[in-house]
């Protein structure tokens, strides 16, 4: 008997549901998922959304009105008032405090925004993967060390952790990324871990030690394709939680940079002391942050339903 007899496909045990007189589907699992992504109307959404605003990042020089750092409008500024949306035909969208075009600002911070949130979470579930996959597949004193560390992090408040991280390492976008890809990490380990941990006593976990395969294949083979779906649905949540922690710790002066950058967060912040008199100019960035991480959270979900065989769509 081979393990092929025995094991499962890397789908895991979800198939078991099939009629054992239908056709075996050919591909491999990744193949499933792409054919399974294509026909869910959620994916497509997401995917529409999350590509507008990838291609508005990259294609920011040639999209902008304006440079990032420039201040067009400052000639029309004024102590009790700011011109609004449609008061000014070279700036459909008004000028902020410092005299910058908001289209510009608009468009400059898509790309900033989306590389410190996507890069810190990156980083965080890239980490917390590592973690989580090492204490769920070895289990006894190596997840009791590495889970007690992870208790250690989560018992310090997110925002604090991260800017303890960010002031020991410096006032810069980077320190940034890293302190909230750090304070992320806790998270991602605990899901990835307690994910495993279900999947450690299936049927076919119990074959595969059965037939001697070792821990390592089992954990990237079986373990790891069947357990990482949650993780990949909260790291699409935590993108726009990314996002307004680079604001706050911009606010607090460790995000570096000048006051005038373009970052959506950064809009956030200096909008909030001229609320009275533009109430667009926190409306507008707060909006492409709900956009964005909407459209992250579709592609998400559509792809733990494409993954998770207890879950997806036939």
């Amino acid at each position: 008997m081979t393990a092929a007899d025995v094991l499962p496909p890397a789908s895991g045990p979800g198939d078991a549901n099939q009629s054992p007189t239908a056709a075996p589907r050919s591909g491999s699992f990744w193949g499933d998922v792409l054919r399974r992504l294509r026909r869910n109307p959620a994916a497509w959404a997401g995917a529409v959304v999350v590509g507008i605003f990838v291609l508005v990042a990259l294609l920011a020089p040639w999209l902008a009105p304006y440079p990032e750092l420039s201040s067009p409008g400052r000639e029309f500024l004024r102590p009790t008032a700011l011109p609004g949306i449609g008061e000014l035909a070279q700036f459909p969208l008004g000028i902020d405090r410092f005299g910058g075009d908001v289209v510009s600002k608009l468009i400059w911070g898509a790309r900033a925004s989306l590389v410190i949130g996507i890069v810190s979470t990156m980083f965080g579930l890239l980490g917390g993967m590592v973690l989580g996959a090492i204490a769920g597949a070895f289990g006894g004193w190596v997840d009791t060390l590495i889970m007690r560390v992870v208790d250690i992090l989560l018992s310090v408040p997110h925002l604090l952790l991260a800017v303890s991280i960010a002031a020991i390492l410096g006032r810069t976008p980077l320190a940034v990324m890293i302190a909230i890809g750090v304070a992320q990490i806790p998270i991602f380990a605990r899901l990835l871990r307690s994910s495993m941990l279900q999947q450690r006593e299936s049927d076919y976990v119990l074959a595969a030690r059965t037939l001697g395969l070792g821990t390592g294949r089992i954990t990237m083979t079986h373990l790891l394709p069947n357990s990482v779906g949650p993780v990949i649905v909260q790291g699409t949540l935590t993108l726009a939680t990314a996002v307004i922690d680079a604001a706050a710790l911009s606010f607090l002066g460790l995000g570096g940079g000048r006051p005038e950058t373009a970052e959506w967060g950064r809009m956030l912040t200096y909008a909030q002391t001229e609320l009275a008199i533009a109430p667009h100019l926190a409306f507008l960035p707060g909006i492409c942050i709900m956009i964005t991480a909407l459209g992250f959270t579709l592609l998400g979900e559509s792809l733990r339903e494409a993954m998770d065989p207890r879950t997806r769509k036939r």
